[in-house]
Formats: structure tokens, sequence, C-alpha cells
């Protein structure tokens, strides 16, 4: 296969700035998530994606409009790429959530949320479906959410559950680049970036 991933975090949220744990509450992107996702589309429009896929909430959505206004692709819409459901933590701050269950946030182990493994696959699922519609050489980006996307790009190379703190977050509107490695499977060729790759960077162990 030689197909490649971009996964592609959404702008900028009023709970983002307010450090709220946002999970699958429907959010809006805010002023300047709008002026994110305008810029970084811009640049990703130019790597010419075949094919995008995003979550339905409407802060990755939205996101992907404006992929989508300077390709004049149409989003495929799949709920597999929703972010975790973050149960009773979702609307309280980082630090209510580290008062009220100390133990349980040092692990984000959500007590009544869903399993990161658990979001790993069907993230994993999402993105396998939407690589159907993608030409042998061609790139899919997926549209969605920063722990959701990190738990499908630990699912897609591999990285066992102990070690899935290793990989680093996705800022807003960044992205990480997937590869096909020669004996099968995913290769992380970029993570969390917000400029176009350089062809130096992507083959120079070549």
């Amino acid at each position: 296969m030689t197909r490649r991933v971009i996964c592609w975090r959404h702008g900028q949220t009023q709970w983002n700035v307010e450090k709220r744990f946002q999970g699958q509450t429907d959010i809006p992107l805010d002023e300047t998530g709008h002026g994110q996702a305008r810029r970084a589309a811009r640049l990703l429009a130019a790597l010419r994606p075949d094919a995008i896929v995003c979550s339905d909430l409407r802060r990755a959505a939205d996101t992907a409009g404006y992929l989508a206004a300077e390709t004049g692709l149409t989003p495929e819409v799949d709920k597999g790429l929703r972010e975790r459901f973050g149960g009773s933590w979702e609307g309280l701050t980082r630090e209510e959530i580290r008062e009220r269950w100390p133990e349980e946030n040092a692990r984000m182990a959500i007590p009544d949320g869903e399993p990161v493994l658990d979001v790993g696959e069907r993230v994993h699922d999402a993105i396998r479906r939407a690589l159907a519609r993608v030409p042998e050489g061609g790139l899919l980006v997926a549209v969605g959410h920063g722990a959701a996307l990190r738990a499908g790009i630990n699912r897609m190379i591999g990285l066992p559950e102990e070690m899935r703190q290793a990989l680093g977050p996705l800022g807003n509107c960044s992205w990480s680049l997937l590869g096909p490695l020669d004996s099968g499977g995913w290769r992380l060729l970029e993570h969390n970036a917000s400029s176009l790759p350089e062809d130096r960077i992507l083959g120079d162990d070549r």
C-alpha cells in the first residue's frame, strides 16, 4: 500500500482556552479557531489530498469545511472519529478534574468514560474505511480531535498501552502524517506539524 494519512486536529474552541475537557460535547470553533482552520487548510490543500473524512462534531466538521472549500472535495462524516467520551469529566477544567479524581487523572482513566484502547480502535477503523476511497499513492485527511487522533495514531503505529504517553499531544489545527512501512503497517513521518513537510526530511533515512 502506498497511501498516506494526515490526522488533523480541529481549530481552537472557547473550552480549549478555558482548559475544559470537551469530550463529545459539541462545542463550536471560536474566532481564533476559524482563523487557524482557514490558514491550515491553505497549506494542506497544497498537498493535493484525494479525500477528506471528519468527525461529526462541529468543531471538526467546520475545520474540514475549510479544506473542502480549498480543494473542492466533499468531506465524508464518520462518527468513529469523534473525541473520546469523557463522562462526568466533560465540561470540567483540568484543575477541577485533578481535585476530584487525583489518581484517575494521573492515569487519564475516566471512571465513566471511554477506554483509550477502544478510542484507538474506532479511529483506526474509521481511517481504514475512508482509505477505501483513496487511490494508490493518494492522500487522506482525517479531521478529528486531539485525544482521539493520538489514540488512533498509537494504534496504527503499534505503540503498546504502557507507551501511549510517548506520543505528545496535537495542538489546535496541527496535524500528523503517516505513511506505509515497506514491511506493512504504518510509520509516523511527522507529528504535531503546522507547516508543510520537506522532501529531504521525509527521505533522510533512505
